[in-house]
């Protein structure tokens, strides 16, 4: 019964998939998934015994702060869906969320959106927020990008923040005070023209040109070397993965300067998923000074070499007991255990709502945390994921999850 409930649920995904869009088909398979008890807690009882324990701390953070209106009424901070998050040299977590671009005020009548980057310290309080989100009439934003997604806080503790939705990285200092550099043009993106000529932003979008030596086109992540570059031999070269209009990582010098690119759109090694968002999702450097790169829609993270060449693929292969997938998109960020040989990977899944832990050297997945739902340790839409010197883990989530959370290891 279970099997042909389980086929039903196929069937009804493959036509749901072609008239709705990704979060709804999540949400609707989701509840028949429960519905007819098909889901089922991941354990790791199951999994490899080697495999760390971790558990919520459902303490964290702290309640937001509120803020006093015109008329001197207070009104609690929500934040909406958190598109990035980072960790500083402190171990205090950056994250920006994007509550500034709701219209109107559908966050009630007693709330009111969270600066677009908050600060929290390791105990959950918030330290520091910033952020100029007004939008702009033509939709865009006056400051800070459009759609916030992915940051990384470099070896001088500069914030670095990307754009999906307008086509720009941008470098801040890290009281949010002064924007050091930006690459890319708000609005102005790596596509043609005629892309989408009647949008706000007719050159952002997919498929874009993939070929800009000034211009992104939607990037969705960026890491900063704090090594030499293997070419020029200076510091801080700009990896980005760029992202959802092309199929690409390109790098840039410390100063902005375009050094080199590699991938396409397609399915062969080397290649990021040609549709579905996010194509390349995440780059991270490891300590064997490769470059890791999220292929999101292929369900795969490949590794390269610094100049490009492709080295590795590691599927993200659930064992057979774990694979309770609702929809695609497996690769979506990772982050490496804290131990010299970053021994392990954790890898956050749109398509199941949790997060796998991997061994590096085989690339097998050997546990998970977290299952679909809204309580404490449950995600919706894990996005972002971040771990600091002691092994503790936060994942933010994105789409109407809204909200980050944090793990600890269970000694």
């Amino acid at each position: 019964m279970k099997g042909r409930a389980h086929m039903s649920i196929m069937r009804a995904y493959t036509g749901i998939r072609s008239v709705a869009g990704y979060l709804q088909i999540g949400g609707t398979l989701l509840v028949l998934a429960f519905a007819l008890g098909l889901w089922q807690p991941l354990s790791l009882a199951e999994g490899d015994p080697k495999a760390p324990q971790y558990k919520v701390d459902a303490s964290w953070p702290k309640p937001l702060p509120t803020s006093k209106d015109e008329s001197g009424v207070a009104r609690q901070w929500i934040t909406g869906s958190v598109g990035a998050s980072c960790l500083d040299s402190r171990g205090h977590l950056i994250t920006f969320n994007r509550a500034y671009e709701t219209a109107g005020n559908p966050l009630g009548p007693l709330s009111v959106p969270a600066p677009p980057a908050i600060e929290y310290d390791s105990a959950g309080n918030v330290v520091n927020s910033w952020g100029d989100g007004t939008l702009t009439p033509n939709g865009g934003t006056r400051t800070l990008p459009r759609g916030v997604h992915g940051c990384f806080v470099d070896y001088q503790d500069n914030i670095w923040v990307g754009g999906f939705q307008d086509g720009v990285v941008q470098k801040w200092t890290h009281d949010g005070k002064k924007m050091l550099m930006q690459i890319g043009q708000k609005g102005v993106c790596d596509g043609p023209e005629t892309l989408s000529p009647k949008a706000p932003y007719p050159t952002c979008g997919s498929p874009g040109n993939n070929s800009s030596k000034t211009l992104l086109n939607l990037p969705a992540d960026m890491f900063i070397d704090p090594n030499p570059d293997p070419v020029t031999g200076q510091r801080g070269s700009v990896y980005i993965a760029d992202g959802y209009g092309n199929h690409r990582i390109v790098v840039f010098d410390s100063q902005g300067k375009y050094l080199r690119q590699w991938g396409s759109a397609g399915t062969e090694p080397g290649q990021f998923v040609e549709k579905g968002g996010g194509h390349p999702h995440c780059v991270i450097i490891g300590n064997d000074g490769l470059v890791y790169a999220c292929d999101r829609g292929n369900n795969r993270i490949q590794v390269f070499d610094k100049q490009g060449n492709l080295k590795r693929v590691i599927p993200i292969d659930p064992p057979a007991y774990m694979k309770q997938r609702i929809s695609g998109s497996a690769a979506n960020d990772f982050t490496f255990s804290r131990d010299k040989g970053q021994s392990l990977m954790f890898e956050t899944d749109l398509g199941t709502y949790v997060v796998w832990m991997i061994a590096r050297e085989s690339g097998n997945v050997i546990g998970s945390m977290g299952r679909p739902g809204r309580m404490a340790g449950d995600f919706i839409l894990p996005h972002s994921i971040d771990i600091d010197s002691n092994n503790v883990i936060y994942v933010a989530e994105t789409g109407t999850g809204n909200r980050v959370q944090k793990f600890v290891p269970v000694k």
